[in-house]
């Protein structure tokens, strides 16, 4: 796989959300790091995902939000 991102975190599916049209698919990135990312059901099958997989969460963006608590 090679993607241009630069931001590639892998870990382990722990648990896809299906919906209608999109999911959510949840991946433990360590440390008890959890990333989410709502694509497609149909990119959910085509991927043939399931919860205990390997999988990569790829982020490419162009804007970081920082917020804090005061």
């Amino acid at each position: 796989m090679k993607v241009s991102a630069r931001n590639q975190l892998k870990g382990t599916i722990v648990e896809i959300q299906d919906g209608a049209v999109n999911g959510i698919v949840i991946i433990n990135v360590g440390n008890g790091n959890n990333i989410s990312a709502t694509i497609s059901m149909s990119a959910i099958a085509e991927l043939e995902l399931k919860v205990g997989d390997n999988a990569y969460a790829i982020i490419k963006a162009t804007s970081v939000m920082v917020g804090v608590d005061k």
